[in-house]
């Protein structure tokens, strides 16, 4: 299913933000400058962000890992996303800066809620991405633990996603 890969460009993007952010290019220098994401603003400990993809707005909120142990060598960053399109809402991703064994899961913990992610690559994405939203918003951090290809428990602030929550469906919101 082609939505299921969406996310990964998503956070393509994502990992690429800050360096946009930081590019003193003029905008007539690329044509990439056109469709660079446009920061929303900053709530807490997530940024929301937007950008274009095929003509349509698709709207995003990231965090960062706080922790993640084991430290692993080599492993990229680790970064929690929920995004938001005309045509689909609340996709929720994690990029793990590592690729998952194959068939792997992981398990989100938010306060008393266990959620379930299956596994493509180097990202784990949620079976049912509105649960997760209502999760987050009631909670103040999220703990993800992967089995592949070493355990590892990864902590996310939930500081400020209920704003930028509100912010990304505002930007984009739903047809």
């Amino acid at each position: 299913m082609n939505t299921r890969f969406l996310p990964v460009l998503i956070l393509s993007v994502l990992v690429a933000l800050p360096v946009a952010a930081e590019s003193k290019k003029p905008a007539a220098a690329s044509h990439a400058t056109a469709a660079a994401p446009k920061k929303i603003g900053e709530f807490g400990d997530w940024t929301a962000a937007t950008h274009q993809e095929g003509g349509q707005s698709v709207c995003y909120a990231f965090t960062r890992a706080q922790t993640s142990a084991p430290a692993l060598p080599g492993r990229g960053p680790v970064i929690l996303t929920v995004t938001e399109r005309a045509s689909g809402r609340d996709a929720v991703a994690i990029e793990a800066g590592l690729t998952y064994a194959a068939n792997a899961a992981v398990t989100v913990q938010v306060d008393q809620t266990a959620l379930e992610f299956y596994t493509s690559g180097r990202n784990a994405f949620a079976r049912d991405g509105k649960a997760a939203v209502v999760a987050f918003g009631k909670a103040a951090r999220a703990v993800a633990r992967s089995p592949a290809p070493k355990e590892v428990t990864d902590t996310f602030s939930l500081k400020g996603f209920g704003d930028a929550y509100k912010a990304i469906v505002k930007a984009c919101p739903a047809k």
